[in-house]
């Protein structure tokens, strides 16, 4: 069925046009018509047509004005002009607009039909084009999830070779050198840091993952990969090494907008992890670091830059005394990372007595591996030569004991560097911002001016400041600014409106306004003596 639209101001030309075109062409069309360019424009909209014979000279809106209207909303419709006027410049602008054929009255039959013939096959071909290209998208739909899901699963366990890695980045049309990477956590509920109800929040999820999906690539241009236990790993190309102060904002706004739109679609709980810029073949770190972030704080999003940041195993191998160690070291818990180390330590002498070789050799693993972890998650600094007595004393040890106590004594030595490197680089950026608000406080500071100022997220800094102060950060500014102004009464003849100027306040108004909040009366009350508290006036 083809739906052909006539155009022309004379009933007659449009009767005889329906007439040659229904005796030639019988139930394979469908036929309506118009006879102002206005009218044809409407008809246009409602109608759809896939040809269109369009007059040039109609009444108001010529057919050269129309098409071009009738053009922004249906940019398939095949335009054939018909015109008592051989017009070379109508004509030019026909061409223009992509008209099929320009043809004159009075019109002969056989070159309409010959004319509207030539129309349907071109109609016909791109019906088919899209229908093959509907018929791609389909099977797309399918194989993209599988593709994406295979490129996350391989740069994720580093297992597959660069040139598989760059079959997945042609066929997902990835050219970028870096990414990061998202962590994507869910469960039923938020306990601290912890989900809760992980398994049974999976199965639900496959309900939910198609929408999970597509609210993922609506926010991100990333690939998305598929339900790993109750996480899902989302992988964002980027063409940067790293991203600015700014960007970084926007990407933890954005995922928090995310996380919101989620809750309201599914009856699950998210959280996400947001890792640092890496190559791409190292993107593994950054979902580390997406993961690291989350198990550091209970918000929903966690950025691993705004924080301080597998192989086969023989038969029986302790695998959970191992990572029980690295996971105390990595939180800093100094008492579980003493009793992890001397279980290891026990099941090593208990089961290789003769092995004592063996034994200082992975000591001496652990310790390293334990120190590089205190460097990287405490934020200390390297030094190359802090270790070079290492060797000769293990070495030096002949006893188990001996090699015990210094093993114990490093793993818990690298815990107390990640918790208290942790607290001291806290504590630092605390005081630079006080240290920031003090200076400034007589200026329309705010909160995300000093988080810029000592470079984490607002949402981050606000709450690590909160918890070193106990007040949020507007009270604290509030609070500086009404210790100044209450010396500035005290101890000057200022006028009130340039003390409130002085300590911050542009409107004289909403400076005496919250100093009566804060302080319990008006500025002016303050300054003659009466202090709250105080029965007479000093």
């Amino acid at each position: 069925m083809y739906k052909i639209m006539l155009a022309d101001d004379e009933g007659i030309v449009i009767d005889a046009m329906k007439f040659i075109i229904e005796k030639e062409f019988g139930d394979e069309c469908e036929i309506a018509f118009a006879k102002t360019g206005r009218s044809v424009i409407e008809l246009a909209e409602q109608f759809r047509p896939d040809i269109a014979i369009m007059d040039i000279q109609m009444p108001g809106i010529n057919g050269i004005e129309a098409m071009k209207e009738i053009r922004q909303t249906n940019n398939n419709v095949i335009f054939i002009v018909s015109s008592a006027y051989d017009k070379f410049d109508y004509a030019a602008q026909a061409i223009r607009l992509g008209v099929l054929e320009y043809i004159t009255k009075p019109l002969e039959r056989t070159k309409l039909v010959s004319v509207l013939r030539n129309a349907m096959e071109l109609v016909d071909k791109e019906r088919r084009r899209r229908s093959n290209d509907l018929l791609v998208k389909e099977k797309l739909e399918t194989v993209v999830p599988i593709i994406e899901s295979g490129l996350i699963y391989n740069l994720l366990l580093q297992d597959t070779w660069t040139e598989d890695i760059d079959n997945y980045k042609t066929m997902l049309g990835i050219e970028t050198k870096y990414a990061y990477m998202i962590a994507l956590i869910y469960g039923d509920a938020k306990e601290g840091n912890h989900m809760t109800n992980a398994v049974g929040s999976s199965v639900k999820m496959q309900k939910y993952y198609k929408e999970v999906r597509e609210v993922l690539k609506d926010r991100f241009p990333c690939i998305v990969g598929t339900v790993i236990g109750n996480k899902i790993p989302v992988l964002v190309p980027v063409t940067e090494e790293n991203i600015s102060y700014a960007e970084r904002i926007e990407l933890i706004d954005n995922a928090r907008a995310m996380i919101r739109l989620l809750q309201q679609k599914t009856d699950i709980i998210f959280r996400a992890g947001i890792g640092g810029v890496r190559e791409l073949h190292r993107v593994s770190d950054s979902y580390n670091a997406a993961i690291g972030a989350l198990s550091m704080t209970t918000g929903s999003v966690a950025h691993s830059d705004d924080l301080p940041i597998g192989c086969a195993y023989e038969k029986d191998y302790p695998v959970h005394m191992e990572s029980a160690i690295f996971d105390a070291v990595e939180k800093g818990a100094v008492n579980d990372a003493a009793l992890a180390a001397t279980a290891y330590f026990d099941w090593m002498t208990k089961n290789n007595p003769d092995s004592m070789m063996e034994i200082r050799t992975k000591v001496l693993e652990f310790t390293l591996f334990a120190e590089r972890t205190a460097y990287l998650k405490g934020g200390m600094t390297y030094q190359f030569g802090s270790r070079q007595d290492y060797l000769p004393s293990l070495m030096g040890f002949m006893h188990p004991e001996e090699i015990r106590n210094w093993f114990v004594n490093k793993i818990t030595e690298a815990c107390r560097n990640v918790s208290g490197k942790r607290a001291e680089k806290s504590n630092h950026i605390i005081e630079q911002a006080k240290e920031y608000i003090h200076k400034n406080f007589n200026k329309d500071i705010s909160l995300d001016d000093v988080s810029r100022v000592v470079n984490i997220s607002p949402y981050y800094f606000s709450k690590i400041f909160k918890e070193d102060t106990g007040v949020n950060f507007i009270d604290y500014v509030t609070g500086i600014r009404m210790e100044k102004a209450k010396e500035l009464l005290i101890n000057s003849e200022c006028p009130m409106k340039e003390i409130g100027t002085m300590v911050g306040y542009a409107d004289p108004n909403y400076f005496s306004r919250s100093f009566k909040k804060n302080v319990g009366v008006t500025p002016t009350e303050f300054k003659e003596g009466k202090i709250p508290g105080r029965e007479e006036p000093v």
